[in-house]
């Protein structure tokens, strides 16, 4: 039995409207335009993005010549070739294989990635646990969806030796690349991007017993920071940022200043781009793949990195993904029921979407190709190459994953988009303007709906009366689009609280429809704002601000999604509510309506057990247990992640501990 997720677990996917979770977004680059810090680079705005190269995607594009290799742009040399399997680096035993192993460096990659073991995330769920070279572990660091992907490729290059690079066009339509030889165009040096070779240190000869006794630490690069949102976390220092992190890592401190000025540029769309990865088949998925969200052409999307793959019978198997999101959080891992969701998703380059670029995708390698870095395929991967025009084969990906991944039983799912509920929540308690969490609530709900009606015999009034919560009212979906708040990245926890004590102070009297968290009345928040001045918390309530490109930041009011939720004041009217019996109205046994704990009278319960009245539930027999238990209205728990989520039956304590 799988176990039930915790409140933040899920955070990474909201599947599409029309088959269920979507994907948290993530910025097509991090950078919204040309940042303060950066400016003296001369980089004139966001990268464009870039359609198929069809005919051009296979073997690769050439690039910029070789000589460029030493120049004064340099980041890291190249020593080795992704080939390499004989070659004396190559038989030497490294940080997840072993001495004379056999394997080639893109093997190595994927050996590293599926070696990194999971541990639990600072604030919340499963992540993992980074391995360098040095013999130092750190927890992963906190990025956004793309920037993880990007991060583990360039990571892995520069710490063997191995050519990379990405590329894109510029705002002015120069072609760029950035990679081992630094940041170049065709025909030189990029803009006023820093001379790596001279300006930074390089640490990579030190002795070991050097660094083990004193790591050598560049100060000015530990206090740089990722722009396009917060870049502070506590996973090695509080208030730590992306280059403290970077300092920690990495003896060659010029691939820590140049990495971050990637990670700026670069995002979701450049990992699209067929010229920096390719299209995969779904039967040849594997560790270090990646899978991309685009619902549109331009504007965020999602990358998730393939953490594990494992085979099962009848030629089926189990992936597992990871990713960041915005704001910035440590890789969240996911387990197969949460990943088959995202690879199964349409978004992922499937009907509707295959015009946007998504799917599965595996990075290139680049090789010296006449004297030209040239990002190509591995040798054994040419057949898994699916062309980026060949739109029939692209678009049935996501229904080909749903054959080829593992079955999951009804009763898994049903706890696993339980959980994708309770975690979407918790995401809001934190980022009260979240419009991807609330994306993710209403998405699940509506699977939900459809599994509770098909497998359970449930209608939606009586999955609502069970699942909802008021706060689903006060953050209802918004229209992306067409909704100010959705770029609204820097609300607290203390903003929620004002939020929700707001709410039930209308319900004192009477059951009164919560007043939805978005811009009304020209734009402002001005109920919520009088609110926390009335209660003394004007200090905690802070003004909107454009956190990322904000199309619709000048509408007056934004705009509530259609919905198909049970009306607020409705799901306390009615009588028990099935599956389990009477969960969610009064449950009455029988045909006549008790009174129960959150609605009056009513018509005796539909459930397959038949309703207790409003029964509060009972640990006994049910600790640790992922599901609600029976009968509970509303629905409790007695596993080990209640007390977080707010949801553990009354004598859970006294009972399980």
């Amino acid at each position: 039995m799988w176990a039930r997720i915790s409140a933040g677990s899920v955070k990474l996917f909201l599947l599409a409207l029309a088959t269920g979770l979507l994907a948290l977004a993530c910025s097509d680059s991090s950078s919204s335009g040309s940042n303060a810090a950066w400016d003296d680079y001369g980089i004139p705005g966001p990268f464009g993005l870039e359609g198929p190269i069809g005919k051009a995607d296979n073997a690769g594009v050439p690039s910029i010549g070789t000589e460029f290799d030493n120049s004064e742009t340099q980041v890291w040399a190249v020593t080795n070739q992704w080939e390499d399997r004989t070659t004396a680096a190559a038989k030497k035993a490294g940080v997840a294989w072993g001495e004379n192993s056999g394997l080639n460096w893109d093997e190595k990659y994927v050996a590293w990635i599926t070696a990194m073991k999971k541990i639990p995330a600072k604030s919340y769920g499963d992540t993992f646990e980074l391995m360098t070279p040095w013999g130092k572990t750190l927890p992963a660091p906190s990025l956004e969806c793309a920037e993880v992907a990007i991060f583990m490729r360039f990571a892995f290059a520069s710490w063997y030796g191995l050519p990379f690079y990405m590329t894109t066009t510029d705002e002015e339509g120069t072609r760029v690349y950035f990679g081992h030889f630094g940041a170049r165009t065709a025909t030189g040096r990029y803009k006023n991007t820093p001379l790596y070779k001279s300006q930074y240190k390089d640490y990579s000869n030190m002795p070991a017993s050097q660094y083990q006794a004193a790591w050598p630490k560049d100060e000015k690069l530990r206090q740089k920071i990722l722009h396009g949102g917060d870049d502070t976390s506590d996973v090695l220092a509080p208030g730590g940022t992306s280059g403290l992190y970077f300092d920690e890592i990495f003896l060659n401190k010029r691939v820590g200043h140049w990495g971050l000025l990637l990670l700026d540029y670069f995002g979701s769309a450049n990992v699209a781009n067929t010229r920096n990865t390719y299209n995969v088949k779904p039967d040849a998925v594997r560790t270090g793949d990646v899978l991309v969200e685009r619902w549109q052409a331009s504007g965020i999307g999602h990358t998730l990195l393939v953490k594990s793959v494992t085979a099962l019978a009848e030629g089926k198997f189990d992936a597992q993904l990871a990713s960041g999101s915005m704001p910035r959080r440590q890789p969240k891992w996911e387990d197969a029921i949460a990943s088959k969701q995202t690879f199964t998703n349409e978004y992922t380059g499937g009907e509707g979407y295959v015009q946007f670029g998504g799917g599965l995708k595996r990075w290139r390698v680049a090789k010296n190709w006449s004297g030209k870095w040239t990002n190509t395929w591995m040798k054994a991967d040419e057949a898994s190459w699916i062309n980026d025009v060949d739109t029939e084969k692209l678009k049935a990906r996501p229904k080909q994953f749903e054959s080829l991944l593992g079955e999951v039983p009804p009763e898994q799912l049903r706890d696993a988009l339980v959980s994708i509920i309770a975690d979407a929540r918790n995401h809001l308690s934190n980022y009260p303007a979240s419009c991807s969490a609330r994306e993710r609530r209403e998405s699940a709900f509506r699977q939900l709906y459809q599994l509770n009606q098909d497998k359970f015999s449930l209608s939606n009034a009586q999955t609502d009366a069970q699942y909802r919560k008021i706060e689903d009212y006060a953050f209802a979906e918004l229209v992306y689009d067409k909704s100010k708040t959705c770029c609204w990245n820097s609300t607290t926890a203390d903003m929620h609280k004002i939020i929700m004590d707001y709410q039930q102070s209308l319900q004192q009297n009477a059951c009164t429809p919560p007043v939805v968290f978005k811009a009304s009345g020209g734009g402002a928040y001005k109920v919520f704002a009088d609110y926390a001045k009335a209660t003394g918390r004007a200090d905690k309530w802070k003004a909107w601000s454009e956190d990322e490109p904000c199309a619709q930041k000048d509408v007056a009011e934004d705009t509530v999604a259609a919905s198909s939720a049970t009306p607020f004041c409705e799901l306390t009217g009615g009588g028990g509510s099935g599956g389990t019996g009477g969960a969610g109205g009064a449950g009455g046994s029988g045909n006549t309506g008790g009174s129960g704990n959150t609605g009056g009278s009513g018509t005796g319960g539909t459930g397959n057990t038949g309703g207790s009245s409003g029964s509060a539930g009972s640990c006994v027999g049910h600790c640790g247990d992922s599901a609600a238990v029976p009968g509970s209205n509303p629905a409790c728990y007695c596993d080990s992640y209640c007390t977080q989520n707010g949801d553990c039956c009354s004598d859970k304590v006294s009972v399980c501990g």
